[in-house]
């Protein structure tokens, strides 16, 4: 009896202290986890910190202040006029939204269209050919860039805004992957009851499925368009002419005159992120839904 009862005291004295141990631990790993955003977040926008104070110093005080160090003048805009100007962005511009619309048209037809074909028609060798776009996928681009250059130079594309847009139409395996995953949730019921009313496999397709794949399309605009806004290697490589520079070459030409002028070459660099941060900023909702839906497939 007297054991029992120094073990129930015991227990009543240990409790509350295991229960401020635990409190403690807690708040121990909020303040962590805290931290380590903290830090994270920090170190990521460092460089935009960086470029955007950059872009509105002088070239005197670029050369003699330093990189965090605040410019006089907030609303000095000469620097993002001879950005503009000077480096001929409106062109850049120009065939960047040119190239931008064509392709993601083209990928959207394509891309739709091939998923419907692999995920509603039964044929022959048909995991052999899902099998082949894996394989594509896991091939690294670098490897036929030799192959690639050959075939767009043989079809006579060389130094023209075509030979990128051919470029992104034959390579996106990804959108359709991405319109696959979307046309699974589709039943296929819908396409019996079509069916019936005397729909063809055409007329199924644009009148019935196209609409339903809004939420896909609008992922696979969204990540294909940051893509080829942002790519500069094929720009670079397939239309060196000034008259075809994308909005990516455009910014590489102030590694000529503006070599060594920074503050302009960060003004240019933030009239390119602008547009693709604006734009993501609206349609970001789409693209965390699209994840979502693909990844609980």
């Amino acid at each position: 009896m007297t054991t029992t009862t120094r073990a129930e005291a015991r227990g009543r004295v240990e409790a509350p202290r295991r229960s401020r141990q635990g409190h403690a631990g807690m708040v121990g790993g909020a303040v962590s986890k805290y931290v380590i955003l903290t830090v994270a977040s920090a170190i990521t926008l460092l460089p935009l910190v960086v470029l955007v104070i950059t872009a509105f110093k002088t070239k005197r005080e670029f050369a003699t202040t330093g990189p965090l160090q605040l410019p006089k003048d907030w609303f000095n805009f000469s620097n993002f006029v001879t950005a503009f100007t000077d480096g001929n962005m409106a062109v850049g511009f120009r065939n960047t939204t040119f190239v931008l619309i064509v392709s993601l048209f083209g990928t959207i037809v394509i891309g739709s269209m091939t998923a419907y074909a692999v995920d509603r028609f039964e044929f022959r060798f048909k995991k052999v050919v899902i099998g082949l776009f894996l394989v594509a996928t896991l091939v690294p681009s670098v490897t036929t860039q030799v192959a690639t250059f050959q075939i767009v130079n043989g079809l006579g594309l060389y130094d023209s805004l075509w030979s990128l847009i051919a470029l992104n139409l034959g390579t996106d395996i990804i959108s359709i992957y991405i319109f696959v995953q979307f046309m699974q949730s589709i039943p296929k019921d819908v396409d019996e009851a079509a069916m019936l009313d005397g729909a063809n496999k055409f007329t199924i397709y644009w009148r019935v499925i196209l609409p339903l794949l809004k939420p896909a399309i609008a992922t696979v605009v969204i990540i294909k368009g940051i893509a080829i806004y942002n790519e500069f290697y094929q720009a670079f490589l397939y239309a060196p002419s000034p008259e075809n520079a994308m909005i990516s070459t455009a910014l590489f030409a102030f590694k000529g005159p503006y070599g060594s002028q920074w503050q302009i070459i960060s003004a240019g660099a933030l009239l390119v992120i602008i547009p693709t941060l604006v734009i993501f900023l609206v349609l970001q909702r789409f693209i965390y839904n699209g994840f979502t839906q693909g990844a609980t497939k």
